[in-house]
């Protein structure tokens, strides 16, 4: 088949030809405008010795320098787009130009005399000057373009930070024929800096200064621009800036400077877990990869929020299988077709089933025999398992129940479940539901070879069910943001670092432990609501109203991490505890479960009563809400308040 050619490119060809004609009058007026520069921009007095070498030797050199400027790429760079290599370029051109001059000029110098050295330097210098002008026009006429196009419709824009990564975004938004930005002024703590340019932009001062020239200049959007910047350092700068109804927005982190990846595409908006006030948890790869490297993995409940990153991270960390169970197939077929993009390689089964199906469970194991089995499947969402409590315990309890034997029948090495704060002295029935499915885990550990273990961590951010991406939907639609009510706090985290962690735990795990993650200070949902609010660049009250709406059935004003009784006991990792286990009448239990196993079935009513005999912690009436008319009208107040009405 033959190959169609391409057309001809005109444009190219008429450019080109227009560049060399240039350069060609480059080196002329550079050749004769240095001798007149030599005398004085006086013609009658060039001795015609100087003049006719010049002269005689012109045509070689415009060949030669033509020549050179091909090798150097000076017909095919894109000028509009030029940098500090085109640059470079340049200069190495018209420099070897001048040399190539210089001794061509001694094989045709007079007998009397030849050209002053001085001449040599005065046309280099010429060179470079009238060839710069002729390419980087093109970037300066670009960006005059660009402005005017753009005035109308232009956001004003402060840079924070005055490093490496804010000088490639300038220059980004500056090039750039899309973006509709003007930078106004540049922040940075370093006060040599202040009062210097980085291309035409003024540092201005510190983040003292932030909300002063955030009004001085009418400034729509603050870029942070410090990848390298702790995550506390980065709360008490979005702090200021959350005060000047701007919209934020900043880079990744550091590695996107490292890898050359830091431009306007690359901005994220600031995001909520940004003002948590820590630095991200590390974990320790080695041991996470040493213990999954090689191995058959399966992940139930894969195709959720926590359970996909489990999968994401394991697969990074080359097992031998990696098996995704979920009963959702929308789920299931999302993270596959990502891990197949990103992992070509994997090995990689995704299976259609629910964890209450016993012979469909043990026929997966049987066939496929996981070495460790990260168990996420759950029903998680609270009220709605306040409406529907036998569910949660026909999934959570007894899914958990045959998952974990279909595991110790099967020879896995390791079970890790996946728990929650909320089965710390439970008020709703998930929470109760999860702390039986840690009693399981506990108990089948004493009985069986595999490792069972259980780890236990708080709400996490952007995961399904969470308040942020909530919020998010509430504001983009404009509001109101609704919370339950003012005092109402949690322990927070960010997906990434959960499953990190449980990945580590599980590396630690001997069997029986309920690992418990340290999730740092407790934060109150009206703050993060406050801060989205004004991290989105609006105004609180004013742009978008806060409503509180009364807590959920079985919803707690502060979650616990650890049961009173079980103590706590440290690991490698600082950031992970273990709990001393509960002891209790297994024979009990084991009657116990079957008669709420057989409730649950017959969708008993008395289900919550069962469960309490079960749990004893479980006090489902404890925190039980009523909105009374005092309680409505203290939140209503509250709301006024907050709303600054």
């Amino acid at each position: 088949m033959n190959k169609k050619k391409e057309p001809f490119n005109f444009a190219k060809f008429y450019r080109r030809i227009g560049l060399i004609i240039y350069d060609i009058l480059s080196v002329i007026m550079a050749s004769y405008v240095s001798l007149l520069m030599r005398y004085e921009f006086k013609f009658s007095q060039i001795p015609e010795h100087f003049l006719t070498p010049v002269t005689t030797f012109l045509p070689i050199n415009i060949l030669i320098t033509l020549a050179i400027f091909y090798l150097f790429k000076m017909y095919d760079s894109l000028w509009a787009y030029a940098g500090e290599r085109e640059m470079q370029n340049l200069v190495m051109a018209c420099t070897l130009s001048g040399v190539i001059n210089a001794i061509g000029l001694q094989f045709f110098k007079s007998d009397k005399q030849p050209v002053p050295q001085s001449c040599y330097f005065l046309y280099t210098f010429l060179l470079i000057t009238i060839i710069f002008a002729s390419r980087f026009s093109y970037r300066f006429f670009r960006s005059r373009k660009h402005m005017a196009e753009n005035r109308n419709n232009s956001k004003a824009v402060m840079i924070i930070g005055a490093g490496e990564a804010a000088n490639i975004i300038i220059k980004d938004i500056l090039t750039s024929n899309y973006s509709t930005m003007t930078i106004k002024c540049i922040i940075d703590d370093d006060s040599n800096k202040w009062g210097r340019y980085i291309q035409g932009i003024r540092v201005v001062g510190g983040r003292e200064r932030i909300e002063e020239c955030a009004d001085l200049y009418d400034i729509d959007e603050i870029i942070v621009a410090i990848p390298s910047v702790s995550r506390a350092e980065l709360r008490k700068i979005l702090d200021i800036c959350k005060n000047t109804n701007c919209k934020l927005r900043s880079l990744p982190g550091m590695y996107q400077l490292v890898n050359g990846e830091v431009n306007v595409s690359r901005l994220r908006d600031v995001e909520v877990e940004d003002l948590l006030g820590r630095d991200p948890i590390t974990v320790d790869i080695d041991s996470i990869a040493g213990y999954v490297k090689g191995k058959v993995v399966l992940v139930t409940g894969g195709g959720g929020s926590i359970g996909s990153e489990l999968c994401r991270q394991i697969a990074d960390h080359n097992p031998k299988t990696l098996i995704i169970v979920d009963i959702y197939e929308n789920n299931a077929y999302d993270i596959q077709q990502e891990l197949k993009a990103k992992y070509p390689d994997l090995n990689l089964v995704v299976l259609i089933a629910s964890v209450r199906n016993t012979v469909r469970i043990n026929k997966i194991f049987e066939e496929y025999k996981p070495d460790i089995v990260y168990h996420a499947a759950a029903h998680k969402h609270v009220p709605l398992m306040e409406d529907s409590p036998n569910e949660a315990i026909k999934n959570n309890v007894f899914g958990t129940w045959k998952t974990a034997m279909a595991a110790a029948t099967n020879g896995a090495k390791k079970f890790v479940m996946i728990s929650t704060d909320k089965a710390v002295n439970p008020t709703n029935i998930m929470g109760a539901s999860k702390r039986i499915c840690e009693m399981i885990v506990q108990t089948f550990n004493k009985h069986y070879d595999t490792e069972f273990v259980a780890v236990r961590f708080g709400n996490v951010l952007g995961s399904n069910g969470s308040v942020i991406p909530l919020f998010k939907k509430q504001i983009a639609a404009g509001g109101p943001v609704t919370v339950t009510d003012p005092n109402i706090i949690r322990y927070f985290m960010t997906i990434s670092e959960a499953v990190s962690l449980v990945l580590q735990a599980g590396a630690f795990a001997k069997g029986g432990e309920i690992f418990v993650l340290d999730m740092g200070e407790p934060v109150k949902i009206l703050d993060l609501a406050e801060n989205l609010i004004k991290l989105s660049g609006y105004k609180v009250g004013e742009d978008i109203r806060i409503e509180f709406t009364g807590l959920r059935p079985g919803e707690k004003l502060y979650e616990e991490m650890l049961m009173d009784e079980e103590g706590l006991q440290d690991t490698a990792n600082k950031m992970i505890h273990i709990g001393k286990p509960i002891e209790m009448d297994e024979m009990r239990f084991f009657s116990q479960l079957e008669k709420l196993n057989q409730a649950a079935k017959e969708e008993s009513p008395q289900i919550r009563d069962l469960v309490k005999e079960i749990v004893e912690t479980y006090h489902p009436d404890v925190h039980r809400y009523t909105m009374t008319r005092e309680r409505k009208e203290a939140l209503q107040k509250t709301t006024e308040e907050i709303n600054g009405n």
